[in-house]
């Protein structure tokens, strides 16, 4: 059922206020019973949203969001109704908290508890995790939950986002359109607990991983201008693998109403940029160190940041007596019976590689004989999160090779290989970090792995450790790590052995390294390694996470947002609060009174429709541009991609109008002046290699050409086209070996943007400076011109009051100040101000 928190779209596309029900009211802090909002006093002065010294005066908060609550429940076991409830210290989200750190800002969590609770119960527990924990429970009936969690997030998205793709049933889910809609009704739901208990003027959302990747949509249609952050802990896969999902491009719609989106590594972000290049036709640029990608006016910034370990929970476990036993027992069992102790640590699931270790562990016994007897591999597996054929089979093809091996290589009191497939206690897997000599990590894919983090603190101990294994508190300390090139962690850990877990020999080859390098050598990289970990923990990732999204939501409050689109289409057009459309009498005004006029128009798009077959221009179109021209304050240019020979015929008639053609690499004042270049002369031998290549993709592409340019070659398909030259690249989606040639470059040093400035010096130097400017432009290049004019204002080259008009064609985000609809507006407003031209000259 869709919650009536989102039935009156109407008012979010129009962008006013939505009004409904009790979210017209002040929202609390906190909620006083789950679900409902306590009644509060109307008084607008004493609202949150509407105070700002109120606001102040408060803590931020920011709401996290994730499928799960960091809540254990279990419950009552003395007979009695009812439920116990704790904090789960190995959860994440828990973690982050205490990064942020809670006097600093106060943190409400939303999310599912992992146990059943009947409906009858829900209200009880609503209200003792929220008044007890701040935390907002989701409860979802079993049979969704299962549609949602089982089916569409671990059969579908997370195989493919692992790299899976299900070319047969038995390879992850086939896409399954009630499995989808499952997914987002559940996302749905999580909206509307949000809703309960947000100030959406003031506080920070921030939404984690795959499970709730349609969130931000629902947040961003109720409250336009939310403050939201969303942080994929999965791998984001490439643009040929997350192409083949029927609903590529909602996800991304999705993802970017939020205003900030982080991910672990640089090659996650890349495949994101690039989905979003190929499949959306966005573009991204850096900026002060920041990507940021323009999506309707909004600027969606990119986080590239890998997840740490919480330094404090991992030293206070080190410290526990159970782990100084543990470590003991472990060290009387293995290293006293001269045994070295390999570990790997890692969920029971297809993309952990468990089996590929193992097979790794049997070449290295079977290659070298002198570790028989000496080395064992420790495998703890932990249960596998998600259910089916899939986990079932990793469960027995690895029992199977275990027993394989130690059949094979084991003797009496000796194992090669120990299996422990039963839940273990964080203070127990802790005690197998300290005495293990190597942690193998050999995933085939994974978001992140904080194994090898966890087992770098764990070898530097403390100085009760140190006594237990017997050493002076002077000793430096060592590991070793080998991990797969696949993992978020491997990039940030530049001493550990990176290998490709599916070279099985190549994978016992750096375990035999690990086994054989020198102690000094283990040391350093240690070193290296644990002062990298120690200081970029939970709480570095989460300060820096909120600190970009605080940036980022800077502008917030000056920009006016438009909702439009409809369902998961939904957008939000941002423009700023100057942008308006041109009034024809401002303008006409100004142009009566100004003496020195620069007129830039734009050609195709401007004063021709894109839609038209025949782009010359009209008899009308040439008596209003003569008519310009004729005003001996004016100096007109038109500013096009066009070819010189082709904007000289077009434009014979017209004495007085300057062009620059080709975006300004060629330029002349008037019909009659010589043509002069604005930037160096062209070297065209490139054509020589370009042309063949494009030539093939034009036989290839249906209603494709080639336009042969005297600076360029420019191979149009449709309405997009392509120009080929000694370039800067603006837009890249080029791949030769898949069929697809976008190149999208730009003349060496030359734009629009230095036809404006040109122009404008021209004018000072001949005198006066002028003191009206209009500048008419529809695409991405015309924005150098609008930018140009816009900063010349403060500058010699325009006069000090003058009349500046930057316009762009359509209400769409632009430099320009101004907008007029369509091009029969362009054309009537040029016209409107011919005949001011005519009547001044006639007066």
């Amino acid at each position: 059922m869709v919650s009536k928190s989102y039935s009156n779209l109407l008012e979010l596309a129009s962008g006013e206020s939505p009004t409904f029900g009790l979210m017209s009211r002040r929202i609390p802090r906190i909620m006083t019973v789950a679900g409902l909002i306590s009644d509060i006093d109307d008084d607008k002065s004493e609202s949150v949203c509407s105070d700002p010294s109120s606001s102040s005066a408060l803590r931020d908060r920011i709401i996290i969001v994730a499928n799960q609550l960091p809540i254990r429940a279990q419950r009552k076991t003395d007979g009695s109704k009812g439920w116990i409830f704790s904090w789960d210290e190995d959860s994440l989200l828990l973690q982050l908290r205490d990064g942020i750190g809670d006097h600093d800002m106060e943190v409400i969590y939303v999310g599912c508890l992992k146990e059943d609770v009947h409906p009858n119960e829900q209200d009880e527990v609503s209200q003792i995790l929220l008044e007890t924990f701040k935390c907002v429970a989701t409860f979802l009936p079993p049979d969704l939950f299962s549609r949602y969690y089982h089916g569409f997030c671990k059969q579908q998205l997370w195989p493919l986002f692992h790299y899976m793709l299900p070319l047969s049933p038995d390879l992850g889910g086939r896409f399954n359109r009630s499995l989808w809609q499952a997914y987002v009704s559940v996302n749905k739901i999580f909206a509307d607990r949000i809703m309960e208990v947000i100030n959406p003027e003031d506080d920070f959302v921030w939404v984690h991983d795959y499970h709730l990747m349609v969130l931000p949509t629902f947040l961003r249609k109720r409250f336009n201008r939310v403050k939201l952050g969303f942080f994929l802990h999965s791998p984001f896969p490439s643009s040929e693998i997350y192409k083949t999902l029927p609903i590529r491009e909602e996800l991304l719609r999705a993802l970017l109403n939020a205003d900030l989106i982080g991910f672990h590594t640089f090659d996650y972000a890349r495949h994101f940029l690039s989905c979003c290049s190929r499949m959306l036709g966005l573009t991204y640029e850096s900026k002060r160190g920041y990507i940021g990608l323009e999506y309707y006016g909004r600027t969606v910034s990119i986080k590239i940041l890998p997840v740490g370990i919480h330094m404090g929970q991992l030293q206070s476990v080190l410290s526990l007596p159970e782990t100084e036993e543990k470590v003991a027992e472990l060290l009387k069992q293995y290293c006293d019976q001269g045994r070295i102790m390999l570990l790997g640590v890692d969920d029971m699931d297809i993309f952990k590689g468990i089996s590929l270790k193992l097979l790794a562990m049997e070449q290295l016994l079977m290659q070298h004989p002198e570790w028989r007897g000496k080395v064992v591999l420790v495998q703890i597996a932990n249960p596998a999160r998600g259910r089916g054929k899939d986990v079932k089979e990793v469960q027995a093809e690895t029992s199977s090779t275990v027993k394989r091996i130690n059949e094979t290589f084991g003797k009496p009191g000796y194992n090669p290989v120990v299996l422990i497939d039963e839940p273990l206690k964080f203070y127990e897997r802790i005690a197998y970090y300290v005495v293990a000599e190597c942690c193998l990590v050999t995933a085939v894919r994974d978001g992140m792995n904080l194994i090898p983090y966890e087992y770098i603190i764990s070898r530097q101990g403390n100085e009760k450790l140190d006594k237990v294994l017997g050493l002076e508190p002077s000793t430096p300390k060592k590991s070793m790590l080998v991990v797969s090139e696949f993992i978020g962690c491997s990039p940030s850990l530049s001493g550990a052995i990176r290998v490709n877990p599916w070279n099985i020999d190549a994978v016992a080859d750096a375990m035999d390294s690990a086994l054989e390098m020198a102690e000094p050598e283990k040391q350093l990289r240690h070193e290296k390694h644990y002062r990298y970990v120690s200081t970029h923990d939970v709480g570095y990732w989460a300060r820096s996470f909120l600190q970009d999204l605080e940036r980022t939501c800077q502008d917030h409050v000056r920009r006016r947002c438009w909702g439009i689109g409809f369902g998961l289409s939904f957008r939000v057009v941002a423009l700023d609060p100057s942008f308006r459309k041109l009034s024809m009498e401002h303008i006409v005004s100004a142009y009566r009174r100004t003496k020195t006029r620069a007129i830039l128009l734009d050609y195709d798009g401007t004063l021709m429709p894109q839609a038209s077959i025949d782009k010359s221009p009209t008899s009308k179109s040439i008596g209003i541009i003569n008519g310009l021209c004729r005003d001996k304050n004016n100096m007109v240019f038109i500013v096009s991609a066009r070819s010189r020979k082709t904007l000289g015929e077009w434009f014979s008639p017209c004495e007085n109008l300057g062009i620059a053609a080709e975006h300004g690499y060629f330029l002349r004042l008037k019909r009659d002046v010589e043509w002069e270049t604005c930037g160096p002369v062209a070297e065209c031998s490139w054509k020589q290699i370009a042309e063949p290549v494009m030539k093939l993709y034009t036989e290839t592409t249906d209603g494709s050409t080639i336009e042969d340019k005297e600076t360029s070659l420019v191979w149009r398909e449709r309405e997009f086209y392509l120009f080929g030259v000694p370039c800067e690249v603006l837009l890249s989606q080029i791949s030769l070996s898949h069929h697809i040639v976008h190149h999208l470059l730009e003349n060496e040093g030359v734009s629009k943007g230095l036809v404006a400035k040109r122009l404008l010096s021209i004018m000072q130097e001949k005198g006066p400076s002028p003191d009206f400017v209009l500048c008419i432009g529809d695409d991405r290049s015309d924005e150098d011109m609008f930018e140009v004019i816009t900063s010349s204002m403060a500058g010699p080259s325009i006069a000090p009051m003058a009349e500046v008009f930057a316009c762009t064609v359509g209400k769409k985000p632009s430099k320009a100040k101004y907008y007029l609809d369509d091009t029969v507006e362009i054309v009537r407003l040029m016209q409107g101000l011919a005949s001011v031209s005519e009547q001044t000259n006639s007066g």
